[in-house]
């Protein structure tokens, strides 16, 4: 029972995700890049992803993966006053992909909004909706991470187009009791070195044409060593100084849920924090690097395998394109419900 006085702090409720039918494996997509098999699996340790199907877009995985968290929730659609989907891969430039998933899912009650940031879009989407929510105790969102890079993949470019796969993922964030919930969040934008990661066509300073389809303007690109090298300097020092805030050590972090971009990167990672890699989850292997959805993807894994225990640390961690990094430590208590 939460003292009279006490606010609630934003917890979540439940999880879900998506993962498209379609398996496709190293073979295959040796095949479509000419890589070798076993360069894909030595270089980014995945061994398969999953592609949409013709008529999937990134809101029917979206809408697919947030009835599941709600399921998981115990709530309806009714229940929802805030919708949030980070994507980097909407279903069009208007209307926001949000609003689709709403009225798929009929979530009549709920402000939607879509959250741009790439990989770290769901930790940024998470931490707006715990904004909203403090705002409006009692409130409830639905955050979802989603996204189809198969539809944005240069076959021909085999070092990014090994990596990627389709999916989404779900959060529902309700008010808990303490000490449950969100404990502390950070977020940082490293906008000089935007052309890391992009897709140079089909916006406002290259819209789509003849010439920017033939230059190969719409496809997504990635300087993959400058990113490794972006990980391995900002992530650690980010994650560091968000223990500390937080009272803990990282070494005491129960569960690590980091964006799932490439195997080898990710034990690189996970030694310099010093967590141990028996805590960090990990997805990749079987479905690749999703974007956005890849944090919520790992978490509903860990979830569904019974791995979060109430009362658990969990560290959330996404990085990526913008440059931009977000990263939240809460602790788990998914069901601890606040009364007033």
């Amino acid at each position: 029972m939460t003292s009279r006085g006490e606010r609630p702090r934003t917890g979540i409720l439940g999880t879900g995700s998506y993962l498209p039918k379609e398996e496709v494996g190293n073979a295959e997509i040796a095949a479509l890049t000419g890589a070798d098999e076993e360069w894909i699996e030595s270089r980014t340790e995945i061994r398969s992803r999953r592609f949409a199907a013709p008529d999937e877009a990134t809101s029917d995985l979206a809408a697919k993966a947030g009835a599941e968290a709600l399921a998981r929730a115990g709530l309806t659609a009714d229940d929802i006053d805030h919708l949030i989907v980070a994507t980097s891969t909407g279903d069009s430039p208007q209307p926001p992909t949000s609003s689709l998933v709403q009225d798929l899912l009929g979530a009549s009650r709920a402000a939607c909004l879509d959250v741009n940031v790439v990989c770290s879009g769901f930790v940024y989407a998470l931490v707006l909706a715990h904004g909203l929510m403090s705002l409006r105790p009692g409130t409830r969102a639905l955050v979802i991470g989603a996204d189809v890079y198969s539809r944005i993949l240069d076959f021909e470019d085999r070092r990014t187009a090994v990596l990627f796969g389709d999916g989404a993922g779900a959060a529902v964030l309700g008010p808990v009791a303490a000490p449950y919930g969100l404990i502390d969040f950070t977020l940082a934008g490293h906008g000089d070195q935007h052309r890391l990661i992009r897709v140079e066509a089909g916006g406002s300073r290259a819209p789509a044409s003849h010439e920017t389809v033939d230059a190969g303007g719409h496809y997504f690109r990635m300087d993959g060593r400058a990113v490794r090298d972006f990980a391995m300097r900002e992530v650690p020092p980010a994650l560091t100084a968000l223990a500390v805030r937080s009272g803990v050590r990282l070494d005491e972090v129960h569960h690590f849920v980091p964006h799932q971009a490439n195997g080898v990167m990710l034990r690189r990672l996970t030694d310099l924090l010093g967590i141990p890699h028996d805590r960090t989850h990990r997805t990749l292997e079987r479905y690749g690097n999703v974007g956005s959805a890849s944090v919520p993807v790992a978490l509903d894994s860990a979830y569904r395998s019974g791995a979060l225990r109430s009362g658990d640390l969990v560290l959330l961690a996404g990085f990526g394109g913008g440059m931009a990094l977000g990263a939240a430590m809460l602790r788990w208590g998914a069901g601890a419900a606040w009364h007033r």
